[in-house]
């Protein structure tokens, strides 16, 4: 007795390539994926009419989690401040961290449901959440108790990223900040079980090379898994180490050079290009997606939803701007919000395409072709979404 069948359906699996499959049926237990084409009883059969049944989409790289806003600071921007300027005139991340310290665990989870629900609204079915707008262990803690109880409260699967090193706290040294997040928060995060992953914002205005390897280091002592916001601003040699550290991705990259890319290819780190706050930021230097492309490096196009550089909560959008500003082929923007994406969170094993075995997370679109998705902007809505093959 299988749990679900859909059937008569339009089958892009995702499964190493974006062509669709020749089987037009699903089989769902126990909320896995059991098998294709097959007929036997069920308590549930849906028809799909045709439907394209995509997996779940992977929103990869967010920052979801915070109270307020930062719209003075997109204000500024049109104006002609910079992204730096505005960091360096007490804007930027550490207004955020201001609102969020203020904030208890219960406001945070009630401000980000809608952004949540957003998301599913467009087929996601797995969201990554980072911290880093607490920069105290008290504060950080209470980040990823909020993003926890987002598990419990979202029908979305969760994935938890620690980034206590996303900027430097208000009078506090940079190294002695390092070690705090080395010595303490690392530890206590791991004790609690609160994070799958530790990131690090390295970058001129962020966190150094020597910052990095100390960070990536106890992580992996830790058994976390490992992500780096890489060559945004500039090109100080992060994605190059943070790959050599073993990094599932590094994440941005405007300004990678080859090297960078080299050691990527080599690692298997996937990049995750964020267009959404290319856009906002009003960029000019693309990611080298030829160059990333030619060295096989895998892409990944998540929606950076933040409050500050893409207070953007639509990964459609992303995808959309993934083929109009950096030119992604079709395939690459689909495996970018599938497989890729489930890649650049180390759980591909049971998420990220339609396989047996894999968690049936997936959507039903009333489309011609899954092309069609970065082809119109906005308006495009699932029929029905399916977490653990069970309906939202």
């Amino acid at each position: 007795m299988y749990d679900l069948i859909i059937e008569n359906a339009r089958l892009y699996p995702m499964a190493g390539d974006a062509r669709p499959a020749a089987a037009r049926s699903m089989a769902v237990r126990d909320g896995r994926i059991e098998a294709f084409d097959v007929r036997g009883p069920a308590r549930d059969v849906v028809d799909a009419g045709g439907r394209l049944l995509l997996p779940g989409f992977v929103d990869c790289h967010t920052h979801a989690l915070y109270v307020g806003d930062r719209m003075r600071e997109h204000l500024m921007r049109l104006e002609g401040a910079t992204y730096a300027d505005i960091a360096k005139s007490g804007g930027g991340i550490l207004a955020t961290v201001e609102a969020v310290r203020a904030a208890s665990e219960a406001e945070l989870v009630a401000a980000t449901l809608p952004r949540l629900a957003a998301l599913a609204g467009e087929g996601v079915t797995t969201v990554e959440i980072k911290s880093g707008y607490g920069l105290t262990l008290h504060d950080e803690l209470k980040m990823l108790r909020a993003i926890a109880a987002l598990g419990l409260q979202s029908p979305l699967d969760i994935c938890a990223t620690f980034l206590g090193a996303h900027a430097v706290p208000r009078g506090v040294e940079r190294q002695a900040f390092v070690a705090e997040i080395v010595d303490e928060m690392l530890p206590a995060v791991a004790a609690n079980g609160l994070a799958e992953a530790v990131d690090v914002f390295v970058e001129g205005i962020g966190f150094d090379l020597h910052d990095l390897r100390a960070i990536f280091e106890k992580a992996r002592s830790l058994g976390l898994e490992r992500r780096a916001h890489c060559e945004q601003l500039s090109n100080i040699g992060g994605t190059r180490l943070a790959a050599r550290l073993g990094a599932r991705s590094c994440d941005h990259l405007e300004h990678a050079d080859d090297a960078a890319i080299d050691a990527m290819a080599a690692a298997g780190t996937v990049a995750v290009l964020l267009p959404a706050a290319f856009y906002f930021l009003r960029e000019t230097r693309r990611p080298p997606v030829a160059a990333l492309r030619a060295r096989g490096v895998a892409m990944a196009v998540a929606s950076d939803l933040n409050p500050g550089s893409a207070p953007v909560p639509s990964l459609l959008t992303a995808m959309h701007m993934a083929a109009i500003l950096f030119a992604l082929k079709p395939e690459e923007i689909l495996l970018g919000v599938t497989l890729h994406a489930a890649r650049a969170l180390g759980r591909e094993t049971s998420i990220g395409s339609l396989a047996p075995g894999k968690h049936a997370n997936f959507a039903l679109w009333d489309l011609p072709a899954p092309e069609y998705l970065f082809y119109q902007l906005g308006g495009l809505r699932p029929d029905a979404v399916y977490i653990e093959g069970r309906p939202l």
